[in-house]
C-alpha cells in the first residue's frame, strides 16, 4: 500500500524538513510513502505545457516576419540611395564637362553613358536673373561676357513603368562671339 502526501503551500519557506529529514523543494515537491515504509521525494518536471510552447513560437514568427521586412525594407532603400548618388555624380561630370567640351551656345546636346545605363540631356540657355529690368538687360548685352544657364538631367530605368531622374543646373560665364 502506498500513500501520497502532496505539499503545495502558498509561500513555502526555506528549506522546510518532513517526518523523514528531506528537504521539500517549493510547491512542485511530493513526498510519497512507499510500501517498504520508507519516504521519498519525488519532484514533478518542470517544464513548459504545448500551449505555452506554440504561443513563444507564434510570437517569434510575428517579430521575426517583421525584421525581416523592416530589413528588406532598408535594403532596398540603400539600393536606392546608391543609384541617386551614382546618377548624381554622372550628372555633376556631365555638367562640367559640357561647359568645358562644348562652346557655350544656346541648344540641347543629349547622350548616354558609357554603360547604357543612364541618359543624359544638356540645355544651355542665356541666364536672366530673376526680377532684371529693361535696363539691367540693355547693359547686360554691352558687356564683353555672358551668362549662361546649364541644365543636366540624367534618366535611369526605375521601377517597371517608372523612370527616375535627377536634374542639376549652374551658371557659367564666357566670352561673347
Amino acid at each position: 500500500m502506498s500513500m501520497l502526501t502532496v505539499s503545495a503551500p502558498l509561500f513555502p519557506t526555506a528549506l522546510e524538513s518532513d517526518l523523514s529529514g528531506a528537504r521539500k523543494m517549493g510547491p512542485r515537491s511530493v513526498t510519497k510513502m512507499s510500501g517498504d515504509g520508507c519516504t521519498r521525494l519525488a519532484t514533478r518536471a518542470a517544464g513548459f505545457s504545448l500551449l505555452e510552447v506554440l504561443a513563444a513560437f507564434v510570437i517569434l514568427a510575428l517579430v521575426g516576419t517583421a525584421l525581416f521586412r523592416l530589413f528588406s525594407g532598408a535594403l532596398g532603400n540603400a539600393t536606392l540611395a546608391d543609384e541617386y548618388s551614382r546618377a548624381t555624380l554622372y550628372a555633376e561630370s556631365r555638367l562640367a564637362a559640357v561647359s568645358v567640351e562644348t562652346k557655350l551656345k544656346e541648344g540641347t546636346v543629349q547622350g548616354n553613358s558609357d554603360d547604357g545605363h543612364y541618359a543624359w540631356t544638356a540645355a544651355i540657355s542665356p541666364y536672366m536673373p530673376p526680377g532684371s529690368t529693361p535696363d539691367l538687360d540693355g547693359a547686360a548685352t554691352a558687356m564683353a561676357v555672358r551668362l549662361w544657364k546649364l541644365a543636366v538631367t540624367v534618366t535611369w530605368p526605375g521601377t517597371p513603368g517608372n523612370e527616375r531622374s535627377v536634374a542639376l543646373s549652374t551658371v557659367r560665364i564666357a566670352v561673347k562671339d
